[in-house]
């Protein structure tokens, strides 16, 4: 029986294999401490929001300021890392989180600090992460052994954790002993070992036969992907619905802290340590419980278990009760979001693994940051409860969407793409000639015609999602056996990177159609340059522009 991508990340070795690896391990540790860095940054910053203003929702716009630039420019920032060095780009990025937290710092050290100043530094800081993140994570598989790719995905979650468990606490203590500028600055040298660590990187780049694609295509070609792809635009909905649900927890701790608990920096660094400690609680228990349970059960059962923590937070008023609802929520969190990181991470092609881990952190970061605004709004209309106990509710009515969007068990395959060889040219063509036609004729039995159609179906996924246009089949009225597939790529270069695309199991989904010849007969293939009026000069030596 076929294992799923859960089943196969507890049989292939232990969580810590991957730590084997020095460079892994390297850049793990690194970006502990970078983590570490940013929930100073977040406690500070909220912490420091509650202190110039007294409205909930600018408190909660802290978490949006940090989270949004994920939402905004995670795709954009995965066609780069798909398109150039993933190191560079990673350096980079880590610039300008640390110019960015050191200017906080030193606003705040002068007395310039407002509201404003704290979103838009928080905003520009969360920019340099949004850059840096799919880089990071793509560049995971070139680190790690792919048998232990699924460790090392839930490592770098679980580094996050760790930071998160940490993190607040000492984040808290330092912003009542030392002040917001210590806070501030901490996170800026936090950035430090990671950006020594990259540059240190001796990283080979795999080189591409063809340039790179413009940026807008490279965007276009991600979003095409997860179109195209039912299982990874599954995965996506449920992760933003799951992310917007359940932001409650993050946005409003602050005011947890100082409206239920009437407490201090002290107590709100606590609450966002247990919240830590539990999703490391998670990470541990997080290979039994994928034994035990498919994706599908998985995430549900998080949901069930972030949604009553949540509604047992907001009912509480003692510390202690608070600080154990936020330890099963932590828990359940993490379980549900690393397990969906991990099988978008599993499926994910070489091409286009920037783009989806961005589509990702896009959903994540998206769903947490409008969330949070939403929850804000609530609390700042209503109160504290009320937004609480809303987010509760939601997250338990996203049960409902496994009832038409279930998560899809991911089989283990080979992600790397299949190289064809070239198909022979008779005609003078540049990169950028085009369009390109495709034409395919196949003979197929009469009484074989709609399990036919039903496999071409599949393999209209497969050529769309990999760079094709204007896909159609078309069946002979002359002779009803032959059937005629069409497609479009704007130009030659993109009809190469399409052939370059496909997968072992995308070849298979070919393969499957091709089964369906009549004994005899192979199939045809016409590429065509499409010739539309005015794209041919008039005259011989007229110019071409």
């Amino acid at each position: 029986m076929e294992m799923s991508v859960t089943e196969r990340v507890g049989a292939k070795g232990s969580m810590i294999a991957p730590l084997r690896t020095p460079l892994f391990r390297r850049i793990w540790l690194a970006s502990l401490l970078s983590n570490l860095g940013f929930m100073f940054l977040a406690v500070a910053a909220a912490w420091q929001m509650t202190l110039l203003t007294p409205q909930a929702d600018m408190v909660a716009l802290v978490q949006t300021a940090l989270m949004s630039p994920m939402m905004l420019l995670s795709i954009p920032a995965g066609a780069l890392a798909d398109m150039y060095d993933r190191r560079k780009i990673g350096l980079v990025s880590l610039c300008l989180s640390l110019l960015s937290a050191t200017a906080l710092a030193t606003s705040t050290l002068f007395g310039l600090v407002t509201p404003w100043v704290i979103l838009g530094f928080c905003f520009l800081i969360g920019t340099g992460m949004a850059l840096f993140a799919p880089a990071w994570q793509a560049s995971v598989g070139e680190q790690v052994p792919r048998e232990t790719l699924p460790q090392a995905v839930a490592l770098n979650v679980i580094s996050f954790n760790i930071a998160r468990s940490f993190g607040p606490a000492i984040g808290g203590i330092v912003v009542a002993v030392a002040g917001a500028v210590t806070a501030f600055a901490s996170t800026a040298m936090g950035y430090l070992p990671l950006l020594l660590v990259m540059f240190l990187w001796k990283r080979e780049p795999v080189p591409s036969r063809l340039p790179p694609e413009r940026i807008d295509r490279a965007v276009s070609a991600g979003i095409r992907y997860v179109f195209h792809s039912p299982p990874i635009r599954v995965v996506l909905i449920r992760t933003f619905t799951f992310c917007f649900a359940g932001g409650s927890v993050a946005a409003l701790l602050p005011l947890v802290a100082r409206n239920l608990l009437h407490g201090t920096a002290e107590i709100f660094g606590l609450l966002l340590g247990c919240f830590g400690i539990g999703a490391v609680l998670g990470a541990i228990s997080l290979n039994r419980i994928r034994r035990s349970f498919s994706e599908e059960a998985t995430v549900s059962l998080a949901a069930i278990v972030v949604s009553a923590s949540i509604a047992t937070i907001a009912m509480s008023g003692y510390a202690p009760l608070t600080c154990l609802a936020l330890i099963v929520a932590g828990t359940g969190w993490m379980i549900a979001l690393t397990l969906l990181n991990v099988v978008i991470q599993t499926s994910a092609p070489r091409w286009a693994s920037g783009r989806l881990l961005a589509t990702y952190n896009a959903a994540s970061a998206g769903g947490i940051a409008l969330g949070s605004w939403f929850w804000g709004y609530i609390a700042e209309e209503f109160d504290v409860k009320h937004a609480l106990f809303g987010s509760a509710g939601l997250l338990t009515a996203t049960l409902l969407l496994a009832l038409r969007l279930r998560i899809a068990k991911i089989p283990e395959t080979d992600r790397e793409p299949v190289k064809l060889t070239d198909p022979e040219v008779n005609l003078a063509l540049t990169g950028r000639s085009g369009p390109i036609v495709v034409e395919l004729d196949y003979r197929v039995p009469a009484n074989a015609a709609r399990e036919f159609y039903g496999r071409m179906l599949a393999v209209r996924s497969v050529r769309c999602r990999n760079g094709a246009f204007d896909w159609s089949i078309a069946r002979d009225i002359q002779d009803p056996e032959i059937w005629v597939e069409r497609f479009h790529c704007p130009t030659w270069h993109d009809y190469l990177r399409q052939r370059d695309r496909n997968t072992p199991e995308e070849m298979q989904v070919h393969l499957d159609a091709h089964s369906f010849l009549k004994d005899g007969h192979e199939m045809s293939v016409r590429r065509l340059l499409e010739r539309p009026f005015g794209s041919v000069r008039w005259k011989e030596d007229a110019p071409d522009n």
